[in-house]
């Protein structure tokens, strides 16, 4: 709808909106998946633990506390030195990754996980090597290598959960096809590399092939497989004018594109930067993560060095060395080092799949917690584009026909006024013909159809001519102002013949948004520069919980702070053209319909696509996200808890132990626990359900008399 009745007609003014603000990524990452070993990647991991296998299987079946287990006897020539030098070997080339690892950690004064597991691996083939040299009495070869090996199975398990989950960023880039076919001066097609592709070159995309880059169709229609961007199922509609993405698909007829973004400058690119910003920002919950894994670092250490002095005191030098040993293995922070990082990357793939982007993982988190989502109007809840609502005819004549003559006079116009009025005609049935088209500025527009001189056009219009409104059009013309309605009038001669009312088009997916936000218990508050009659109209319509009308775009923010006065959480949804400012100060900020402006700088979530009910997603993935960190968390510090003392012998006197061998097979059990339950955020739906009366709805929007 708006406010003013006699634009275009009689100075119709748009909706204006500038740009978006929103929350910035926050700062630097310390996740151990991504920080502290990222150079050692699923490849180097998995290379490394067969091998370490390999080199295992003999150091293990010759120790003698194996075979004193198993009763069988192996002595042939050399056999006590497959312990020292694969041990050696296992030590030195498959734990480097480890003692790499823990160096650089005690290098930059961040003890954590690789330094644990270092200082236990050292430990172990200190006393190893003494005991090889007859300076020490304990067969740990074997658990030296089972250690080494074990911790490489758990890290390269671990690489791979991660690789997987950042696959939706490799598959974004996957998205692009090799070759474009860019057409030449002569019409002829050439194959060429994406690479080489200019801004203002014209391509060839043949139904069911890739957009290179992004760019504007300049020949032909088709309908676009849209989904790898906005998350959106349903194929769009697209002519010549139309904006396509670089990645989507034709699915059904070959088009002709002309290249306006290349490389960086493309919105696939921007999704990847997006994605990539959310990967490297920290979240409160990682925060907690990290200070728990470098306090667990201390308490092990601690514990470690009571452990060593009470053995000895006991003058039990070798089970001293087994028990510090397991104390440092069990109390690895692995878990908790995967804890947040594995949750936060999963959770942002499954964002994107779904069109939502996270640029910066704070937004996410604080989505949980929103009290109420205060939605701008025009672009939003509503398409920002007019349709017809209501005709009706005056003096006899009929309202079909007073659409049909209307439709005749706006044909030659480009006016979005014009557009809608055609279009309905069309819908009814045909447009008359007409000659002679005119512009009035700012009152209307004038044709001859029939032989008869017509004019279309507001208030202004009547007014100039001195013209009377007829009594059986003077209530309906009231009505559909006092909802916020255009109505403009269709003239013959001196005389009115009858009125259209106009409005925007509210998105036939808002209603179902708001119904969805408002069963979460959330509070659903519209906000619009436009007239409190038109704000109402919509408000009503839609059935939120509160309208803020009149807003001029550099107020919006103090609504939003109005808001946070009153003590609620505020989630500020723009789409994206003047509430820069309002997504600034709202605790969540989140730019919708931005599926090909992804460089927004204000929002902390922004959605591809243009459908208001993602914000129920976002609420979902960061309740689901959360929850998964916090049980993560929960699991990997109980399980330290309980597990320390029992790996420093505290239940020996039970005759309970736990072999270091032991403890890191439950290290590594600890680890897949939580990357399983991590895994369990896939199942988290976020598509919202589709409206079952969509279809009764888009009638309700259309053209009514």
């Amino acid at each position: 709808m708006s406010t003013d009745h006699d634009s275009h007609h009689d100075g119709h003014r748009g909706h204006d909106e500038p740009a978006h603000s929103g929350h910035a990524g926050s700062g630097g990452h310390g996740s151990h998946g991504h920080g502290k070993h990222a150079g050692h990647h699923t490849e180097q991991f998995r290379k490394r633990f067969w091998w370490s296998l390999l080199l295992t299987v003999p150091v293990v079946i010759t120790s003698h506390m194996i075979m004193d287990w198993f009763g069988y006897d192996l002595d042939f020539y050399g056999i006590e030195w497959i312990g020292p030098v694969l041990g050696s070997v296992i030590f030195f080339w498959a734990g480097w990754p480890f003692l790499e690892g823990g160096w650089r950690e005690a290098k930059d004064r961040q003890p954590g996980m690789m330094l644990l597991i270092s200082m236990a691996i050292t430990v172990a083939f200190v006393a190893s090597m003494a005991t090889s040299l007859d300076m020490f009495d304990l067969d740990f070869w074997w658990e030296l290598a089972l250690l080494v090996t074990i911790m490489l199975l758990g890290h390269w398990q671990e690489m791979k959960a991660l690789g997987q989950a950042q696959d939706a960023v490799a598959a974004l880039a996957e998205l692009l096809p090799d070759e474009a076919e860019r057409v030449r001066e002569d019409g002829s097609v050439e194959p060429v590399a994406i690479d080489s592709l200019q801004v203002g070159d014209v391509v060839l995309v043949r139904s069911g092939a890739r957009v290179p880059a992004d760019g504007e169709i300049v020949d032909g229609s088709a309908e676009l497989d849209e989904s790898m961007i906005t998350g959106e199922s349903k194929p769009v509609a697209k002519g010549i004018g139309d904006p396509v993405v670089a990645g989507t698909v034709s699915t059904d007829s070959a088009i002709r594109v002309r290249i306006d973004a290349v490389g960086e400058e493309t919105t696939l690119a921007g999704i990847q930067r997006l994605v990539a910003e959310a990967e490297a920002s920290r979240s409160r919950t990682q925060v907690l993560a990290d200070r728990a894994a470098a306090l667990l670092f201390y308490v092990a250490t601690g514990a470690a060095v009571i452990t060593a002095i009470v053995w000895t005191a006991m003058g039990d030098s070798s089970e001293a060395v087994t028990r510090v040993v397991t104390v440092l293995i069990i109390s690895c922070p692995h878990a908790l080092g995967l804890a947040i990082p594995l949750t936060t990357s999963i959770s942002s793939a499954l964002a994107a799949r779904n069109g939502i982007l996270v640029k910066d993982r704070l937004a996410l988190e604080q989505s949980r917690t929103v009290d109420a989502f205060l939605f701008d109007k025009t672009g939003t809840l509503t398409k920002g584009e007019h349709v017809v609502v209501g005709a009706s005819g005056a003096g006899g004549t009929s309202d079909d026909a007073v659409l049909r003559l209307a439709a005749g006079v706006e044909s030659d116009s480009e006016h979005p006024l014009a557009r809608a009025i055609v279009a309905a005609a069309k819908e009814r049935g045909d447009v008359a013909t007409a000659r002679d088209f005119r512009s009035i500025t700012g009152r209307g527009v004038e044709a001859t159809v029939e032989g008869e001189t017509h004019a279309v056009g507001g208030p202004n219009m009547v007014r100039e001519r001195g013209l009377a409104e007829p009594d059986d059009l003077t209530e309906w013309a009231q009505g559909w102002r006092e909802r916020g309605s255009s109505v403009l009038y269709v003239t013959r001669g001196d005389a009115i013949i009858g009125g259209i009312a106009l409005e925007d088009e509210v998105r036939p997916e808002a209603r179902e948004a708001v119904r969805q936000v408002q069963a979460m218990g959330r509070r659903v508050v519209l906000i619009t520069g436009d007239a409190r009659e038109v704000a109402d109209a919509v408000g009503r319509d839609l059935g939120v919980d509160e309208v803020m009308a009149e807003v001029l775009p550099e107020d919006k923010d103090a609504k939003v702070a109005e808001l946070q006065a009153r003590g609620l959480n505020v989630a500020m949804v723009g789409d994206g053209v003047n509430d820069a400012p309002a997504l600034a100060r709202a605790d969540v900020g989140i730019a919708i319909g931005a599926g090909t402006d992804v460089a927004i700088e204000s929002a902390g979530l922004i959605l591809a696509s243009s459908d208001p009910r993602a914000v129920v997603g976002i609420v979902r993935l960061s309740k689901a996200a959360y929850r998964k960190s916090l049980q993560n968390l929960w699991w990997a510090a109980g399980y330290n808890i309980l597990a320390i003392p029992i790996a420093a012998g505290a239940l020996s006197w039970a005759g309970i132990n736990m072999p270091p061998a032991l403890a890191a097979v439950l290290m590594s059990t600890s680890t897949i626990v939580v990357a399983l339950n991590a895994q369990l955020l896939r199942r988290v739906e976020l598509r919202p359900p589709a409206l079952e009366d969509q279809e009764g709805e888009r009638a309700h929007a259309g053209v009514s008399t």
